[in-house]
């Protein structure tokens, strides 16, 4: 059930900023910080050497039980607890999930375009300061061709799945005017994506762009201006005005 209840903890945090865009309300930071605790925790019982591992979610100190490699630890999974560790800006959590290996992802046997596995290491990477970010990064972005895919949609991938990576690519570089640009391409593509048709709109999955926020979060902490103002990128999470409201 484990995966099941972190997709279910990120609908309620992205259902929450419909209601609160700004993500004013305290109910609202407490709903992103549980989801990334699930979804760290799910990581951490995936890795662990011991029968069980102590993992605090949603207030509380709780033993999970060692889980091993499942269906729903996968490649997908790992970037979006990744996403919302920078989002709640608890480099705990970030240093951890940076230490989980690809092989596990790889294990979980769900189906993705190999790209994803570059960009995990990529990030991880970065992260944790290793050696080999140039060469993992570009075989994470030239992995996302749309020729190149056997999994992912072409408009998926070029909506959803490839513009954090174009804005990692101007964080690294820092620059700030160009960073800005492509963050408004990537609001712009994904509205256009998640409006596309009745389904996607109805979905709270569009509600924030995760990655897009996580890159201008990454790029806020390091002193770069963020000068766009969306829905998309809830204004005190994007701002970390939350952050020590409570022990994560």
């Amino acid at each position: 059930m484990f995966g099941l209840i972190f997709s279910s903890a990120l609908s309620k945090a992205t259902l929450h900023c419909l209601h609160d865009p700004t993500a004013d309300k305290s109910e609202t930071w407490e709903a992103w910080v549980t989801a990334m605790q699930l979804g760290s925790a799910m990581f951490a019982a995936a890795t662990t050497d011991q029968e069980t591992v102590e993992c605090r979610i949603a207030h509380k100190v709780r033993t999970i039980r060692a889980i091993g490699a499942q269906h729903f630890t996968d490649a997908g999974n790992w970037i979006t607890a990744f996403w919302l560790a920078v989002i709640c800006r608890d480099q705990d959590r970030m240093t951890r999930l940076s230490d989980v290996p690809v092989d596990l992802l790889r294990g979980s046997r769900a189906e993705y375009d190999d790209y994803i596995y570059d960009w995990v290491d990529a990030l991880q990477t970065y992260w944790m300061e290793r050696p080999g970010l140039g060469d993992k990064f570009t075989a994470a972005f030239r992995g996302t061709d749309p020729d190149r895919l056997r999994v992912a949609d072409r408009e998926l991938m070029l909506k959803v799945l490839y513009p954090p990576l174009n804005l990692f690519l101007q964080f690294l570089k820092r620059d700030e005017e160009q960073f800005n640009t492509a963050l408004v391409e990537a609001l712009r593509l994904h509205k256009e994506y998640w409006t596309a048709n009745e389904d996607r709109e109805q979905s709270t999955d569009g509600a924030v762009a995760l990655g897009p926020l996580a890159m201008a979060c990454l790029a806020h902490d390091v002193g770069m201006p963020i000068n766009v103002e969306s829905e998309y990128l809830p204004k005190h999470l994007l701002e970390r005005s939350w952050v020590g409201e409570f022990e994560t």
